[in-house]
């Protein structure tokens, strides 16, 4: 089966699942570059855009324009060459990884930096949960509150979109409340997602802070496309192909138009 990846939540990454993905980081010239990427990705593995039999593009959550252009693209070819296409958010695959890797999986916990390996195993003897994040811009992340389980991770905090300082809270939050749920439990938080560095003064104040990791599953190469192709596959129910946004839009109702004295009210002409 030859399945391509489309993610542009955080500059791009474009992939068939056993190759190496072709990534963008310069967010003013990714969405232009994807229709390159797609083909070079295509000839890197020796096949055509009419072979593909699955496209799994990431649905964020991102900011608008970026992750918009990636989703119409993947339905573009979806469409054009009949391929299945599937629907996978960027948060659940950061708690994935960092389950293979306290799991010790050489594939993942090789490709993580050496402190996060040593953070790893000064916490092995806790629960871990995992603060998967993504820069939403405007000093804010998105972010979800994961527990490690051996199917699709699950949300202890769902995706939502805030402030460091007041995730930090939240996260505590949940943590006390699982706390008095499993007393004699204890917890460790790893930390991962684009943004996971800038923040580090707020982790500080988590409970029980574990590995910080300031990438994705799609920044470790052909393992995280595999990675994120077996997430999307394994859902009990797909995820739609929707873009998870999280933020209200910037864009407002404009005011009427002023009337003028002696006159009826001004009106927009529809020609």
């Amino acid at each position: 089966m030859h399945t391509l990846v489309i993610d542009t939540a955080y500059g791009s990454t474009v992939g068939i699942v056993g190759h190496e993905p072709i990534q963008e980081h310069n967010s003013r010239t990714h969405v232009e570059r994807l229709q390159v990427d797609i083909a070079a990705a295509c000839t890197q593995a020796g096949i055509t855009p009419h072979d593909l039999d699955r496209i799994i593009v990431g649905t964020g959550p991102a900011p608008f324009t970026g992750l918009r252009a990636g989703i119409v693209t993947a339905q573009a070819i979806a469409f054009a060459t009949g391929a299945e296409l599937l629907g996978q958010n960027d948060l659940e695959p950061c708690a994935a990884t960092m389950h293979a890797a306290r799991r010790h999986d050489p594939r993942i916990s090789t490709l993580l930096p050496a402190e996060a390996r040593d953070a790893i195993d000064s916490t092995s003897t806790c629960t871990p949960l995992t603060l998967a994040l993504n820069d939403a811009r405007r000093k804010q992340l998105y972010f979800a509150l994961y527990s490690h389980t051996d199917g699709a991770p699950t949300a202890v905090i769902p995706m939502d979109i805030d402030y460091p300082e007041h995730i930090t809270t939240r996260v505590n939050d949940a943590i006390h409340t699982l706390q008095q749920n499993h007393p004699g439990t204890q917890y460790t938080i790893d930390i991962m997602g684009h943004g996971a560095n800038t923040y580090t003064q707020h982790w500080a104040s988590l409970h029980n802070p574990g590995a910080i990791v300031n990438l994705t599953a799609l920044d470790l190469g052909a393992t995280g496309l595999t990675l994120f192709d077996h997430l999307a596959e394994t859902h009990t129910t797909p995820q739609p192909v929707e873009p998870l946004y999280l933020r209200r839009p910037d864009v407002s109702v404009p005011n009427p138009l002023k009337h003028v004295l002696n006159h009826a009210p001004a009106t927009k002409d529809a020609a």
